[in-house]
């Protein structure tokens, strides 16, 4: 959602592209700007009360029982599980389909050169983070047109990690906003897209806007290329980086959805590294254990 590298992630993306070149990237990727980039190399200290062990649901904050909420025991028993995809290969499609979504979000905005983060308010406890990441990827963003969409816990950890390190109360340059550095003007087209009424700057909805528009980005995406097989599985990704949905989406994420998804052209993923570093943070992060 914002342009930014994750400060942990580093070491290991060195490793990762030392063990063999990806290709199908497209041009040379422009360089990985943001708040992550901006943050001081010393891990931020935690408070020692926030260590809940819970990583289950919590009561939702009010205002987020419609689009993306979990739904009751009824509502799930009467749901209609969608057929399984019956699709031959996984890769893209190498034309895609006319997208489904005509309401898009705005573009992202470019960082401010030589600006840094601020921070304001107070910030929420590492397990208080935990606990809203475990919410916002426990939920049903499409309950009637795409059900299936889930979004992986380890995604929403690493995303959020590489966003921001986890720190609810930073604000970055290009106007990204907490946890997930979500951008003002896209928090307000998700919440006329989907009639909500999400506050940005409370870590909780900050989450839950992440988390919605990861799954918008993995609707639009994923009936173009994919043929509305939503699945954000890593086994289904070879070593091109555009040749799965969860590639696309955490590109999507960091650069916009009409720097990926392209009417009548090939999936493309313009900003490798980003893609590295959230990649292998859903697997090596610390925050995994927290």
């Amino acid at each position: 959602m914002r342009r930014g590298v994750g400060r942990l992630a580093a070491a290991a993306v060195v490793a990762l592209l030392a063990a063999g070149a990806v290709t199908g990237c497209g041009d040379e990727e422009p360089p990985v700007r943001g708040v992550a980039a901006e943050l001081p190399t010393a891990a931020p200290v935690e408070d020692p009360a926030a260590e809940e062990p819970a990583d289950a649901p919590s009561e939702e904050p009010p205002g987020v029982e419609a689009m993306g909420g979990r739904p009751s025991p009824s509502a799930s028993a009467s749901a209609k599980p969608r057929p399984k995809p019956s699709r031959t290969s996984t890769a893209p499609l190498a034309r895609p389909k006319p997208p489904t979504e005509t309401r898009v979000p705005p573009a992202p905005k470019p960082p401010a050169s030589g600006c840094k983060p601020s921070y304001k308010g107070t910030k929420a406890s590492r397990g208080q983070v935990k606990q809203a990441l475990a919410d916002a990827a426990a939920r049903t963003y499409w309950p009637t047109s795409a059900p299936d969409i889930r979004i992986p816990s380890a995604l929403m950890k690493a995303t959020a990690w590489q966003e921001s390190g986890w720190q609810s109360n930073i604000y970055a340059c290009d106007t990204g906003v907490g946890l997930m550095q979500v951008m003002p003007a896209t928090a307000e087209w998700m919440n006329q897209r989907f009639e909500q009424s999400y506050d940005v700057d409370d870590y909780r909805d900050n989450a839950y806007l992440g988390g919605t528009y990861l799954a918008w980005l993995t609707k639009y995406i994923g009936d173009m290329y994919f043929e509305s097989d939503y699945r954000l599985d890593a086994s289904l990704c070879s070593a091109e980086l555009n040749s799965c949905l969860l590639n696309a989406v955490i590109s999507a994420y960091n650069f916009g959805h009409a720097a990926v998804a392209r009417e009548g052209k090939p999936l493309a993923v313009p900003n490798p590294q980003y893609v590295y570093n959230v990649r292998e943070l859903m697997t090596s992060c610390e925050c995994l254990a927290f």
